[in-house]
């Protein structure tokens, strides 16, 4: 075993695309720190077959895709182990996937890769080990600006004229984010400056695409574990299949996932007392400083997401989730999931989904609480799909909950909301 630090100088990242765009933009702002990075290949049957041979059935889903996609480029013919690193965050909680990254070494050991990396930042510090400030504010305004390009092209995908039109902008607009992002030497403000302007052009370029924008298609909120609903390859485009069966799709972003690990870890510093108070000051000035941007990044699509406006703050979902989980009695997504669920059904939404891979603990204990959640708030429908690599029927399925969310539609109380270009 090799003696050589494990550090990411002179070593190539590959980033595991939870979401499409949002791992291409955490690479493209690697890049412009002069670490070569890019995200891992797109997922295919290989990546299972690997997953599959070094995973009992016990780990999830999830874990079996991302463990396949690092063996298939250890596959590779140039693969390196001390020049390769893979991108593992990991968090505490009650989820299987603050293991991940133990089994990944594990599996590399047991090949002979003792010298690859697993760079493995945590939730609990709020991701503060992914590397210096600057670096960390920019992936932070990468992923918030890839979320916002994702629910662009969930806003307009369905409405449009000629299939695929919307999927090309979206490719042109991630391709005009990532170029700002890689760019060196750029000063904070004058990134956000960039970012934000090369949104209003995607902006525009998704409002010129034509379209026919009428009301009526059910709005599905999709909530759930964050890597099987964001990863189209592990929950087989489910969104896409929504519009497919004449619905629009609302899907929970990665934000929402970091204002809540960011709301756990000032929660622990409380708990210090006085010996926390300067940790906690330093959290709270992190927190308003991701907040500005995330208002900056958000603002060229402001008449767009009118009627889809993601909270304010994490606290509301929380405060919703509490009459069924409260967060000192449970942890992660399970909590999000529900609470996100409350806040759908407040902003007019006609039927909620939830991924999870199969046997996830998160899936399990909402799928035990959603039928109080429904009753609770209109007869609301509420369905969990589980995936592990072998659904079957799944269109037919979606089928079936589009229509009740269309009979739940006609009888709800709360009505959605539309930007004014909605005939």
């Amino acid at each position: 075993m090799s003696s050589r630090p494990k550090t990411l100088k002179g070593r190539k990242l590959y980033i595991p695309p939870m979401a499409y765009g949002s791992a291409r933009a955490t690479a493209a702002v690697f890049r412009s720190a002069g670490i070569d990075a890019e995200p891992t290949p797109p997922s295919n049957e290989r990546t299972i077959e690997l997953g599959s041979r070094y995973t009992s059935g016990d780990e999830c889903y999830p874990e079996k895709v991302t463990l396949g996609d690092f063996l298939r480029v250890a596959e590779g013919k140039d693969f390196d182990p001390s020049k390769t690193a893979f991108f593992m965050p990991t968090a505490s909680g009650p989820c299987r996937f603050g293991q991940y990254a133990q089994l990944l070494e594990t599996v590399f050991r047991e090949i002979g890769a003792d010298d690859v990396y697993v760079f493995s930042p945590s939730s609990r510090d709020g991701y503060d080990g992914i590397g210096s400030e600057n670096m960390e504010r920019a992936i932070w305004r990468g992923l918030i600006a890839a979320d916002a390009l994702r629910k662009m092209l969930l806003r307009c995908r369905p409405y449009e004229a000629r299939k695929g039109d919307m999927d090309a902008v979206y490719e042109e607009s991630v391709a005009r984010l990532c170029g700002v992002l890689e760019k060196p030497g750029l000063s904070a403000g004058k990134r956000l400056e960039a970012i934000t302007s090369a949104l209003a052009e995607s902006r525009a370029r998704f409002r010129a695409v034509p379209a026919r924008y009428e009301k009526g298609k059910p709005l599905v909120g999709i909530v759930g574990e964050i890597f099987c609903r964001l990863n189209r390859f592990s929950n087989e485009d489910l969104a896409r299949k929504v519009e497919e069966q004449g619905g629009e799709a609302w899907l929970s972003d990665i934000g929402e996932w970091v204002w809540y690990t960011n709301s756990e870890k000032k929660l622990r510093i409380r708990d210090e007392g006085r010996k926390g108070t300067a940790r906690l000051a330093k959290a709270k000035i992190k927190e308003t400083i991701q907040r500005a941007d995330e208002h900056a990044i958000y603002k060229p699509f402001e008449e767009d997401f009118i009627g889809i406006e993601e909270p304010e703050d994490i606290e509301e979902i929380l405060d919703h989730a509490a009459p069924y989980l409260p967060r000192r009695g449970a942890l992660g997504e399970m909590v999000l999931s529900v609470g996100k669920s409350v806040y759908l059904h407040r902003k007019g939404a006609d039927g909620i989904i939830d991924i999870s891979p199969f046997s996830c603990m998160n899936g399990i204990v909402c799928e035990a609480v959603y039928p109080e959640v429904s009753k609770d708030h209109d007869a609301m429908p509420i369905r969990n799909f589980y995936f592990d690599g072998t659904q079957v029927d799944l269109e037919q399925q979606i089928g079936i909950f589009l229509e009740l969310a269309r009979s739940y539609r006609a009888r709800k109380k709360i009505e959605r909301r539309y930007p004014a270009y909605f005939a």
